[in-house]
């Protein structure tokens, strides 16, 4: 079965990749992206509406039901309730199937689909789900010049588009293949992050990573009561966990704040694919720095992060900062230069007291003087920090860095931190270096077994801690392993004695030669 599904996955990139390089001609790939998922978004809430309400028709007794081919007219009266249940309703004209048949015939399909997208975000209005759905069409401008010159030539670009995104093979609802759409968000957004570097890379963390947070944060945990990302980029972490824990034992559901239009999109857009519905998510737009939007949801017993690095922000340049309770309790703030450790104090403010934080941070928060050594200090001496872990370099789009995870709780056994060198640990996959399935066990095991392991992992007081000064970089703790060949010094010197030897011979030969040559010619 699971290989059965890796074939089917396979193909799937295959077909994406295809699609990608057939359509984007002028576009920039990390724009193109936009297109490409928001049609893939359209493609989903049209074939989640329709099997949705197939199926409630159909188990009232209507068994021949089939909204496709309803007209907009007797598709109205079921519009007040399905907003309630879906959070957003399409009209049969208006769903993708409808619209993509008619495309190529349709010399105004710009104006179509401008209408179409504008209806789709309109039936929120008003509603419970407005905020989720407000705005997600913004990217999917089919006016831009970007598409072509011309309408006509825009308009082109867009039934190939349809047409593309209509054939993929991503299943029915019935089949339980839904995470198709998932798995082609997922895969569009690493390969153009990967080839984007920074400008895309910044906003999404490789699977892999998100798998070993996700399940770092759930260590003992069949089941959280939400999770929550300050700098959720496109939602890729916040959705681990409804892989690994299920959808249902998230039971308040995922949130999260991002301060890219862009990203914040991306990332709601990203939810509907994974089928999350709109009760279960609160994405926010905005700094989560200065202007958090969920104070009224904290605490939160999961958080996990891969936040900037070394961004800036406000800092002592806002009076009122200092005394924001998230802030306050260190006595000093983040530098303005560096804001690492402004988001590590607002994600340890919101988080429960069962809770645990897993956030990637940028090597120098271990190590730096100033108002960041106080921060460690406060955090040190309060003894939050559960466990730090030094991860190889190369695993992000857009940085060849080794970064870190610092691991918080506010309820420990102990008054340790423990350190793990997994900087070694890790496979070669393309460009980047990627954490294999092994790897990740072998830190999973040391973070629970919490004990030493010959220059893996160590426990060390947090008073030893204090001494150092209140450096927290596994080197500092984590001897590494002398992986130099032992060399015999006698064996060397007697092979070197011999190779002298032979080289006196070979130059006496040499003379021998050259005099016999030179006595022949005289």
């Amino acid at each position: 079965m699971e290989a059965a599904k890796e074939i089917e996955r396979a193909e799937l990139h295959r077909t994406i990749w295809r699609i990608a390089n057939d359509l984007r001609g002028s576009v920039d790939g990390w724009d193109f992206k936009t297109y490409v998922l928001g049609m893939l978004f359209y493609r989903f809430i049209s074939e989640n509406l329709t099997a949705y309400l197939n199926e409630q028709e159909r188990a009232a007794g209507d068994s021949t039901f089939e909204y496709a081919i309803l007209t907009d007219e007797d598709a109205e009266q079921g519009r007040a309730e399905t907003v309630v249940e879906k959070g957003f309703y399409v009209l049969p004209s208006d769903l993708f199937e409808n619209v993509r048949a008619r495309a190529r015939n349709d010399a105004n399909l710009n104006e179509t689909l401008s209408r179409v997208f504008r209806n789709i975000e309109a039936s929120a209005t008003g509603t419970a789900s407005e905020d989720d759905l407000k705005g997600l069409f913004d990217d999917l401008d089919v006016n831009s010049t970007k598409l072509g010159s011309t309408v006509a030539k825009r308009n082109e670009k867009v039934v190939k588009l349809l047409d593309a995104v209509g054939e993929l093979q991503l299943g029915t609802f019935a089949d339980n293949t839904i995470d198709a759409f998932g798995d082609a968000y997922e895969y569009l957004m690493t390969m153009y992050a990967s080839s984007a570097g920074k400008s895309g890379g910044e906003f999404f963390t490789p699977q892999e990573v998100s798998e070993l947070l996700a399940r770092i944060a759930v260590v003992g945990k069949t089941a959280v009561n939400k999770v929550y990302d300050p700098a959720c980029g496109s939602g890729s972490l916040l959705l681990k966990f409804a892989k690994i824990l299920g959808p249902e034992n998230v039971r308040q559901g995922f949130f999260g704040q991002e301060i890219n239009l862009t990203t914040y999109n991306l990332c709601r857009i990203n939810m509907f694919l994974h089928d999350v519905n709109y009760e279960k998510f609160d994405i926010a737009h905005g700094d989560t720095l200065t202007d958090p939007v969920h104070w009224d949801d904290e605490p939160f017993e999961v958080i996990v992060s891969n936040p900037p690095y070394s961004t800036k922000w406000e800092g002592d340049a806002n009076p009122l900062l200092i005394n924001d309770p998230r802030y306050a309790p260190a006595g000093v703030l983040a530098p303005k230069s560096r804001a690492d450790l402004a988001f590590t104090m607002h994600m340890l403010s919101w988080l429960a007291v069962n809770g645990t934080a897993a956030i990637v941070e940028f090597p120098g928060v271990l190590y730096r003087g100033g108002a960041e050594q106080k921060i460690r200090k406060y955090l040190i001496d309060n003894n939050y920090v559960d466990t730090v872990i030094q991860l190889p370099p190369d695993l992000f789009f857009g940085t060849t860095i080794a970064t870190c995870v610092i691991v918080l709780k506010k309820s420990k056994a102990d008054n340790d931190t423990l350190f793990i060198d997994a900087s070694t640990g890790f496979v070669r996959s393309g460009n980047k270096n990627k954490l294999s399935e092994a790897n990740r066990a072998r830190i999973l095991d040391a973070f629970a077994a919490r004990a030493d392991a010959d220059h893996f992992a160590k426990l060390v007081g947090n008073s030893e801690i204090a001494e150092n000064n209140y450096n927290i970089a596994v080197s500092s703790y984590v001897e590494a392993e002398d992986t130099r060949e032992v060399v015999d010094i006698k064996a060397l010197n007697a092979e070197i004695a011999r190779i002298v030897e032979r080289q006196s011979e070979l130059r006496s030969q040499i003379d021998a030669i050259v005099a016999d040559l030179e006595g022949k010619t005289a």
